[in-house]
C-alpha cells in the first residue's frame, strides 16, 4: 500500500492542496442522492467508505464515515458526525458490521481498488452503492475538445465498472444517472451547459483530474474557451446542451446485492 500524504491523503490526489474550497464548489445534488438512498434499500446501518466533506450521506440513517484525508475530514458539516481515520483497503470494522455502505467519486483514489472493495463486502452484510464515472463514457462531454488532458487523466484513473462490479461480487447491476442542468455537484460534467462556470479556478479545482495537469493547460483551456465563448463558437457547437434538462454523461452508481 502506498504511503499516505502529509495531511493523511491515500489516493493519487493531495487533498492537502487541493481539498481547501472543494465544499465551496461540490455540493451534493439531491437527484443525485436519491439513486443512492434507492439502491441502500432499506440498510439503516450505512458505512461511507472515502466520505470526503460528508457529500450524499444519507440524513434519515446512521452513518459511519471513513475518510483519510485531515483536510477534508475537517470540512465536514457541524451536523454530521466525524470521520473515522482510515482507508478503503484497511477498513477497522468486524465482519458484516453494516447493513449498506457507499462510496461515491472515491474508488477511482484507492491504492489498491480490488483490497477495498473486499473490504467494503467483508464489513457489509446488505446492498453496497458505488457512484462513480464510467471510463468508456467520459469522451461523450465536450470537454474533450478544450482540455483533451483533462478527460485522458480521467479515463486513466477511474476503474472499469467491470472490475468494480467483480471486486464486489453478489448480484452486480449498473444503472447510468442522468446530471441535470443545475446539477449543484461541480463535478465536470455538472457543467455540461454552463461551460462558462470551469473558467473559475476554484471549480476546476475542485475537481481532481485538474490537479494532474500543468498551468499550461488550465491558461490554455481558460483562453480558447473564453475566445469561443465570445465568439459564439461555443454556442454553434453546444448550444443546443444551454436547454438540455439532463446529459447522459460518464456519471454511473454500481450496486452490488449479496448472493443469498
Amino acid at each position: 500500500m502506498s504511503q499516505r500524504r502529509a495531511d493523511g491523503s491515500a489516493g493519487d490526489a493531495d487533498y492537502g492542496a487541493i481539498g481547501g474550497v472543494y465544499t465551496d464548489y461540490r455540493k451534493p445534488d439531491p437527484r443525485i442522492a436519491q439513486y443512492i438512498v434507492d439502491a441502500l434499500g432499506d440498510a439503516r446501518t450505512v458505512l461511507n467508505v472515502g466520505a470526503g466533506a460528508g457529500s450524499y450521506e444519507p440524513a434519515d440513517r446512521e452513518v459511519t464515515a471513513v475518510e483519510p484525508s485531515a483536510s477534508m475530514r475537517a470540512q465536514r458539516p457541524a451536523h454530521l458526525p466525524p470521520a473515522v481515520d482510515a482507508v478503503a483497503e484497511k477498513l477497522p470494522f468486524p465482519d458484516r458490521a453494516f447493513e449498506g455502505a457507499m462510496s461515491t467519486f472515491s474508488v477511482h483514489q484507492w491504492n489498491d481498488l480490488w483490497a477495498g472493495l473486499k473490504e467494503m463486502r467483508r464489513v457489509t452484510r446488505g446492498p453496497i452503492a458505488i457512484l462513480t464515472c464510467d471510463p468508456t463514457l467520459l469522451r461523450r462531454f465536450w470537454l474533450l475538445e478544450y482540455a483533451p488532458e483533462v478527460i485522458e487523466t480521467e479515463a486513466g484513473r477511474y476503474p472499469s465498472v467491470d472490475d468494480i462490479a467483480d471486486g464486489l461480487g453478489g448480484n452486480t447491476s449498473v444503472l447510468g444517472v442522468p446530471i441535470p442542468i443545475d446539477c449543484t455537484d461541480g463535478f465536470n460534467e455538472a457543467y455540461y451547459a454552463r461551460p462558462e462556470r470551469l473558467l473559475d479556478p476554484g471549480a476546476r479545482l475542485s475537481c481532481s483530474a485538474w490537479s494532474f495537469v500543468d498551468d499550461r493547460v488550465h491558461h490554455r483551456f481558460a483562453a480558447e474557451l473564453q475566445h469561443d465563448l465570445d465568439d459564439g463558437t461555443w454556442d454553434r457547437r453546444y448550444g443546443r446542451l444551454r436547454d438540455q434538462p439532463t446529459f447522459d454523461g460518464s456519471l454511473v452508481l454500481v450496486v452490488s446485492d449479496p448472493t443469498s
